[in-house]
């Protein structure tokens, strides 16, 4: 009896980490990481076909897990990744990964890879792709502060892409400074270990800060930075990584690679372009037309509130002067009197100082309400 055999169709391909290894080392370490940058560069110029799904982060003491999801329409991708800094004290790495892609049109899964390896060399490059077009022109020295083993990746794809030939490196344990310094020499880098964050700063046109504890520490203080660096903080990924303080960013430039525009080529005659996202459950008061939803604003509004901003409180709602509150009632509902607000603990009533709202004193018993 001939045994079956499965379809080719049920076989998804796996890269391992040692096969992954392998394909790096064939490739090159520097030309690796150059056609990272193009193609991740090339992805950004298509942005606006991606959806932006902020990821789906798991958080605790010791560390987080997360889950990254994308799709240009075509393929659907997701990465599972960690960051657990505690690690390197137990013989485990800091962070860890896989991903998978697939296919859109049929959902077929095409490709399940290792990406630790993967996540190290595209950080790297994509950190490299940005400075080479924000960094000052001409910059040859970098400050690393932070000497994990992504500093090492950080180091070759700035050498390789950008031109870097200087690196200055600093950790608060001078062991982890030692070992980033053994492992970049020979590399064509001229590296140089540094006792303090001040220190390996002289000079340098780029500042990489790559820290991992989620401990709101701040990495560089505003009189650390002078003026015409790049910066390229690329731990602040997460609530409680903070690195840079906020004042550094008040006083910065900060800027991206634009997007190309979506209408360019486009016949005004076909009529305004369709959008991928649209929200059919919520409609506007005049037209009743379908709101379109900006998916990543949440992405955006926590990439600020990492950096140092803080979105300003939400007011209370306010008094019309026909005795109605301010988005409390919805289209055809008729209007009902409002009840005063009061104070959560003593129930006694509020009342608008300037911007803030106060406390008045109780003068006689506290209505019930109704």
């Amino acid at each position: 009896m001939t045994k079956p055999t499965p379809s080719d169709k049920a076989l998804v391909p796996f890269v391992s980490v040692d096969n992954m290894m392998k394909l790096v080392h064939h490739i090159g370490i520097e030309p690796m990481l150059r056609g990272l940058a193009d193609y991740i560069e090339a992805d950004f110029k298509r942005w606006e076909l991606f959806d932006k799904t902020p990821r789906v982060a798991s958080h605790s003491e010791e560390g987080v897990i997360e889950l990254m999801p994308t799709s240009d329409g075509e393929v659907y991708g997701f990465k599972y990744v960690n960051g657990h800094p505690k690690n390197t004290r137990e013989g485990y790495q800091t962070v860890t990964a896989f991903g998978l892609l697939a296919n859109v049109g049929n959902g077929y899964p095409v490709l399940l890879s290792e990406m630790t390896v993967l996540t190290a060399l595209r950080t790297a490059a994509t950190s490299a792709m940005v400075a080479r077009h924000l960094a000052p022109k001409g910059a040859d020295t970098m400050a690393m502060i932070g000497a994990g083993a992504q500093s090492e990746f950080q180091s070759l794809a700035m050498k390789a892409i950008c031109g870097v030939k200087n690196i200055r490196l600093y950790d608060i344990d001078p062991a982890a400074t030692e070992k980033a310094v053994r492992n970049l020499t020979g590399m064509g880098l001229t590296v140089t270990g540094c006792k303090t964050a001040e220190e390996s700063m002289e000079g340098a046109q780029i500042i990489t800060t790559c820290t991992a504890d989620k401990q709101y520490a701040t990495i560089l203080t505003d009189n650390m930075v002078g003026s015409g660096v790049h910066i390229n903080a690329i731990g602040g990924d997460c609530p409680g990584k903070t690195e840079l303080a906020p004042a550094i960013l008040t006083r910065s430039d900060i800027r991206g690679i634009p997007a190309p525009d979506p209408d360019r080529g486009r016949d005004p005659a076909d009529g305004p372009r369709p959008s991928r996202h649209r929200d059919v459950g919520s409609a506007d008061r005049q037209g009743q037309r379908p709101h379109l939803r900006r998916p990543d604003h949440a992405l955006r509004q926590r990439g600020l509130r990492d950096r140092g901003f803080q979105r300003a409180p939400l007011r209370p709602r306010s008094h019309r002067g026909d005795g109605a509150l301010h988005g409390s009632r919805s289209p055809g509902r008729p209007r009902r009197p409002a009840r005063p607000l009061r104070d959560a603990a003593t129930r006694g009533p509020l009342s608008r100082t300037g911007s803030t709202w106060v406390q008045r004193p109780v003068t006689g018993p506290c209505p019930r309400r109704t």
